[in-house]
């Protein structure tokens, strides 16, 4: 329990770090930025407590919060990313599966996690910019926006889980 809580934290500085100092300052277009901080929703095991996947996505979006000058809008994604999923874990595993598998490309194959991750990025993605945007007059830039950093961190996404073991 301790060893996993460590292993936890340490991928949630890095991701935090990551997406602070060097993602926030890539922008493809004037629109697309990889979100690559929702990968830490993703990957949680299925015998995770809901309480604590939502307290870890909390928190997790509060740094981002904070050093990005996006005031509440990546904690209320990222919390909502942590809510729903053990439910789409839930949809994409078979019924015999193990309680403590973890959420990765080994475990659930290659269709069944790139279809889990892209509703959760699609999902967090939309939800980031709604709220950052809070209007709906410029729909084109904010539809651009939404799919391009959802096209962006799904790359990056499965880049990381080829390199994972």
């Amino acid at each position: 329990m301790l060893f996993d809580s460590l292993r936890r934290l340490l991928i949630f500085l890095m991701l935090c770090l990551a997406q602070v100092l060097v993602l926030n300052r890539i922008q493809l277009f004037h629109c697309a930025t990889p979100l690559l901080y929702v990968y830490f929703a993703v990957i949680f095991p299925r015998s995770y407590p809901r309480w604590a996947i939502l307290l870890w996505c909390f928190f997790l979006g509060l740094f981002v919060d904070t050093f990005s000058n996006t005031p509440g809008v990546a904690s209320a994604s990222m919390t909502l990313a942590g809510f729903l999923q053990p439910f789409l874990v839930e949809l994409f595993l078979p019924r015999d599966a193990e309680e403590n598998i973890k959420v990765s490309v080994s475990a659930l194959g290659f269709g069944k996690f790139a279809a889990l991750s892209s509703i959760l990025v699609t999902v967090y993605c939309v939800v980031f910019f709604a709220l950052e945007s809070f209007s709906f007059f410029n729909w084109l830039y904010w539809l651009e926006c939404a799919v391009g950093s959802t096209l962006l961190t799904l790359a990056l996404i499965f880049t990381f889980e080829s390199i994972r073991k």
